[in-house]
């Protein structure tokens, strides 16, 4: 069982005209791997990888990426946009002395990293991300698309059209929407009616069984009832805005990849991935969408194996 006590301490750490909450373990090694969280979570959500990297001989370094725990919350929603997102990732390479990485992402962190790539394709070593595969840039705006075919009430297109309204609920509604969303063993069903995460904030019930222990999800409650989840919505909030931004950048990675899926993740595999990720890797575990989480140890697996494959070792 993972107690609190084996999570590295934070450190505070000026980056990009913010502060970032950053923990980080296996200091003396100078082999540095990113890890990068998605919505709605915390560094906490990789306290199963970070031993074994170090343990691999890697310099681990979790930020809790600017909207989260304890790191700066700006008012400007377009302050969430993917050129501060990356900057800040980069400014914190710089902090430390990097050149480059290795990144790790699931979920909004996958979708960080895979833009991160784009944007500063030189600070990239390799990339390892989860559940989210690269996503192409059509020729209309993300939320045109998803309003198109998933209905103004898909969670994203709701978050933009009516600011402020999830956000009142959820942080209401802290702890039955977390510990409503972590879950595994879920069976698949039609979507319901209404808007899901509005749905999960306000449900008594939930489906399938519990993702962690309620000390882990302790964790995840006391920070988002500090922070509320405004900060974190508002990277949906620009998700056209970074859909501009990346209008004139090469969409193709060249960083040698792995992207790992969970088979009963909502999610959908990339059909094209090998198109703009020519160096990709893609694995998959039978779980759902928390996969690190979920399955730790293989997870794990996966990843040491294809590192120790590029370099080589």
């Amino acid at each position: 069982m993972y107690t609190l006590s084996d999570f590295p301490k934070p450190n505070y750490i000026s980056v990009n005209g913010i502060t970032l909450e950053v923990f980080e373990a296996g200091q003396n090694n100078k082999n540095p791997i990113v890890l990068c969280h998605g919505w709605p979570e915390h560094a906490f959500s990789w306290r199963y990888q970070i031993p074994a990297l170090v343990e691999s001989g890697y310099h681990v370094i979790v930020p809790n990426q600017r909207g989260y725990g304890n790191s700066s919350r700006p008012s400007e929603v377009s302050h969430y946009d993917i050129e501060h997102l990356a900057g800040d990732l980069v400014s914190l390479l710089d902090h430390y002395g990097y050149e480059k990485a290795t990144f790790i992402g699931h979920d909004w962190g996958a979708s960080v990293v895979w833009w991160l790539s784009l944007l500063h394709p030189n600070r990239v070593d390799k990339i390892i991300n989860l559940s989210l595969p690269y996503q192409e840039r059509g020729d209309k705006p993300w939320l045109e698309l998803m309003e198109e075919f998933l209905g103004s009430d898909y969670y994203f297109v709701h978050f933009n059209q009516k600011p402020g309204v999830a956000d009142t609920i959820l942080d209401a509604n802290t702890s039955q929407f977390l510990q409503n969303l972590f879950r595994k063993s879920i069976p698949i069903t039609p979507p319901q009616p209404g808007m899901m995460m509005i749905n999960l904030a306000q449900s008594k019930v939930a489906a399938g069984e519990p993702l962690m222990s309620d000390q882990e999800m302790s964790v995840f409650i006391s920070s988002f009832e500090k922070s509320g989840f405004t900060g974190s919505i508002n990277w949906y909030r620009n998700l056209d805005r970074n859909w501009h931004l990346l209008k004139d950048v090469d969409p193709v990675i060249q960083q040698p990849a792995l992207m790992i899926y969970g088979e009963l993740d909502q999610i959908p595999k990339g059909d094209r991935l090998s198109e703009f990720v020519p160096n990709v890797t893609e694995a998959s575990l039978k779980c759902g969408h928390w996969i690190q989480q979920e399955m730790p140890e293989q997870t794990n697996q996966i990843i040491l194996n294809w590192l120790e494959e590029q370099d080589g070792i």
